[in-house]
């Protein structure tokens, strides 16, 4: 008799165990919430309204020395993150992205909640540089951290599908005026994405004002407490 209450007694324990295990599974998968701060560190670049992305490995916003998404261009040319987030909504291997509610000043910071999973646990976060042709600030495939805070500089990149002209008809922020254009030089694009070399007073924009030195932006995730 005592060999069974016993092995009752063992029994009961492995099932509260693999019940708990289970529970703590559940909640892992339903996923964690991030705060994600971007400061902008130019002088005088305003970033247009980001857009944060949690998402697996298998996603990548970009690649060095490859020619850029649609998604991405709309951004580095326009600031435009509507295309890339009809595309996100579509695949799999995002699970959250949300976009920011107005542009980051200079020497500014924002703040955006995203939500992450066990199981897809990396981050991106996109916007233009608007007084340029198409430089975007960028970090990408970025691991959440597991507990506390991660700080990751992010660099500016162009695009490759505009060429820099620096001309106020073909770029849309400031000193320029608002109804200056936009127009799309591509003659002179180099055709994948790079580092950006800055802002080199060819055209309309001021290389004393305009210029930035990376990091253009920097990047706070935190894990927020539930």
């Amino acid at each position: 008799m005592k060999n069974i209450k016993m092995i009752l007694a063992i029994c009961m324990a492995l099932l509260l165990c693999l019940l708990t295990f289970g529970t703590a599974l559940a909640d892992r998968d339903r996923g964690k919430t991030y705060s994600v701060t971007i400061t902008n560190l130019t002088k005088k670049q305003v970033i247009t309204p980001p857009l944060v992305i949690s998402h697996a490995s298998s996603y990548n916003l970009f690649m060095i020395g490859q020619p850029a998404g649609e998604g991405l261009v709309a951004i580095a040319e326009g600031g435009d993150t509507s295309t890339l987030a009809a595309m996100l909504g579509t695949r799999d291997d995002i699970v959250d992205y949300q976009m920011g509610g107005g542009p980051i000043l200079p020497g500014h910071s924002m703040t955006i909640m995203v939500k992450g999973k066990s199981r897809h646990n990396q981050l991106s976060v996109v916007g233009m540089l608007a007084s340029t042709n198409d430089a975007f600030v960028a970090v990408k495939g970025v691991s959440l951290p597991a507990w506390w805070m991660k700080t990751k500089n992010a660099l500016a990149y162009d695009a490759g599908s505009e060429a820099n002209t620096e001309l106020c008809s073909d770029l849309p922020g400031p000193p320029c005026a608002g109804d200056s254009g936009n127009e799309r030089v591509t003659e002179g694009a180099e055709g994948f994405v790079h580092v950006h070399n800055g802002i080199h007073g060819v055209g309309d924009l001021s290389e004393a004002n305009m210029d930035w030195h990376n990091p253009a932006a920097k990047i706070v995730i935190k894990r927020m407490k539930h």
